[in-house]
């Protein structure tokens, strides 16, 4: 526990104030009406929705999964987040444009322009409420799960005290602000979680405990937890840390900000953008901070937590009045904060209240977002006045809230619910990229894979069946349980997909004029409109998702290359830094000229 001087406490106050009030200020306009509530009249700019990606997805339990990653398998163990940027890149240069052009409220609304009739129905409230309170409260108290471990070893809170307060605040100011209130505070609470990060970084890495990047790089404790990629002679690592999230995760789970196709509080700033081009700058900005530079931070903290805290006893060991059930590797993040100078330490803890609240208040607000569009107005009472529907989404805000902490409080550490989200997913994702440009999916293919990774991940998990499989003398080795889950359930969902009706020509007619897909995937659905001489085509432009997909791998080429030179001038191989940097010149004038034909095409 720590004492907090007088200029910490006043710094922490001052972002508390700020925060509220700009909730206050916008409250009055963000209450007129929901598409005000929720997507704050679709004329958001770029960078202010990109800063505000960036702000939600810079949680309190960011950092710490990052340190438990790095304490347990290494920096390369990050892989199995760091893969999801091909998703997102495919989600900028290909899906940003269609869901803008869509024009629906929540993601979930996509469901009843893409298909039609009662499965429609049924999937959209049901997917309502499968993501907007069930993954979405799991999401949340992962990240109030932080909180409490922050405030438990800097502030020597009892976790609900850390509940209350910072549930609280966040609370107040998500549902009176709406949609608008959560991306203004987001500006802030960027610039905020982003100095506290840095400064904590360059603090940390300077203790006489620690003495510099060079003795930090070579310590015998970190040495072998450098390496930006995987020991290649070490088959299991290498399959587990690398090769399934790069084959096979990013394409075919679901998790909140990285949904393939795009999805969730993502595409509701994409549907709030302007127009085509400011989703498309905001989403590829992004990806730029969240997967390049944003990381760096956190994992040198971590590095630095392994030579003062080389193991879990030794954490214990200087903060004993930990709870047995919250003590994890993750805790090292905040055990190492503990050691700031007054100033800095204020600023670091209203970074990560920023970092709370900022995520949170996202989350509330989305989840809200689905209970009101998709299930209270569509389901309940579709007569419902703008001003109920607004009533609503505050009193849904307030909900969602205690449910979230009330799990929390039973949870231990962020990795567990990380991989517990990513199975229940598996599977699922494949769906949502082709949706756009295959007419032969239909709303049993996603009704059937939703519930096939949800079964089959329980089994796995929870029952004597996955032991039996992957058991220390199962069948198959551990590292096989993701591409299972991945091949059982796709293989569901393809064979529903055949044995069920397809959408009426009529609903596909709509979804194809108001989207514009293309793509050979709905050239039996052109040539039967030709012949009906119905006219769904409203562009003479070519198909511009292969250009996108050039972007999508320029794209990766410059952000992991970034990424890369980053590591390596910070570990001191300046070689290994130069021709990285190389690298991300000759991909970012690429990726230049490529876009600009994209941008041209969208305008």
């Amino acid at each position: 526990m720590i004492d907090l001087s007088g200029l910490d406490i006043a710094i922490i106050i001052a972002l508390f104030v700020i925060i509220l009030g700009i909730g206050f200020y916008v409250g009055k306009s963000a209450g007129k009406n929901t598409t005000q509530y929720f997507l704050s009249g679709r004329n958001m700019p770029w960078w202010l929705l990109g800063l505000s990606m960036v702000a939600t997805t810079f949680s309190t339990d960011t950092p710490n999964l990052v340190t438990d990653i790095v304490r347990t398998n290494g920096v390369s163990g990050n892989w199995v987040w760091w893969a999801f940027l091909v998703t997102g890149l495919l989600t900028v240069f290909v899906y940003a444009k269609l869901w803008r052009k869509s024009e629906v409220k929540t993601d979930i609304e996509f469901y009843e322009l893409r298909y039609g009739g009662a499965p429609a129905r049924f999937l959209r409230g049901f997917r309502a409420i499968y993501l907007g309170i069930v993954f979405n409260v799991l999401a949340m108290a992962g990240v109030t799960l932080a909180a409490i471990k922050i405030g438990e070893v800097m502030l020597g809170l009892d976790p609900v005290t850390t509940v209350v307060v910072a549930g609280v605040i966040t609370v107040v100011f998500s549902a009176i602000g709406g949609f608008k209130g959560v991306v203004y505070t987001d500006f802030i609470l960027f610039f905020v979680a982003m100095a506290g990060a840095f400064g904590a970084a360059y603090y940390i890495v300077g203790m006489p405990e620690i003495g510099g990047l060079e003795a930090l790089i070579s310590h015998e404790n970190v040495k072998d937890k450098i390496n930006l990629l995987p020991d290649f002679n070490d088959t299991e690592m290498l399959i587990t840390l690398l090769i399934i999230p790069l084959a096979v995760q990013w394409w075919s789970s679901w998790y909140p900000g990285s949904e393939p196709g795009g999805g969730g509080y993502v595409a509701q700033r994409m549907l709030a953008a302007k127009d085509e081009n400011h989703a498309i700058g905001a989403t590829f900005f992004y990806n730029i901070m969240h997967y390049a530079l944003r990381p760096w931070p956190w994992i040198l903290v971590a590095l630095a937590s392994l030579i003062v805290f080389p193991d879990l006893a030794s954490i214990q060991e200087a903060f004993p009045n930990i709870s047995e059930d919250k003590l994890g590797q993750d805790l090292a993040y905040s055990a190492m904060l503990t050691m700031l100078p007054s100033g800095l330490l204020g600023l670091v803890l209203a970074s990560l209240s920023a970092a709370y609240m900022s995520t949170i208040s996202t989350h509330l607000n989305w989840g809200a977002s689905y209970v009101v569009n998709d299930v209270y107005a569509q389901q309940i009472k579709p007569d419902a006045t703008e001003k109920e529907l607004v009533a609503v989404g505050r009193i849904t805000t307030v909900i969602l809230m205690v449910i979230s902490a009330l799990i929390a409080l039973a949870l231990t550490n962020a990795l567990q619910l990380f991989n517990i989200i990513l199975m229940f997913g598996a599977g699922t994702g494949l769906i949502f990229i082709l949706r756009w440009f295959w007419w032969r999916i239909n709303a049993w293919t996603e009704i059937s894979a939703m519930l096939a990774s949800g079964v089959i991940s329980i089994l796995i998990e929870f029952t004597s069946l996955g032991e039996t499989l992957f058991g220390a003398s199962g069948m198959l080795p551990a590292y096989a349980k993701f591409p299972f889950v991945v091949f059982s359930s796709t293989l569901i969902w393809v064979v529903v997909t055949y044995l069920t009706q397809p959408e009426t020509k009529e609903t596909l007619y709509a979804f194809y004029r108001k989207t514009q897909p293309g793509g050979p995937g709905w050239k039996k659905i052109i040539l039967q409109a030709d012949q009906e001489q119905v006219n769904i085509i409203k562009t003479t432009e070519k198909w511009s998702v292969p250009m996108g997909i050039v972007a999508m791998l320029l794209g990766c080429v410059l952000i992991y290359g970034t990424l890369f030179t980053t590591g390596y001038f910070i570990y001191g191989q300046l070689t290994n830094a130069l021709i990285g940097l190389s690298i991300c010149v000759v991909s970012g004038g690429s990726l230049l000229t490529v876009w600009k034909k994209i941008k041209g095409k969208v305008l």
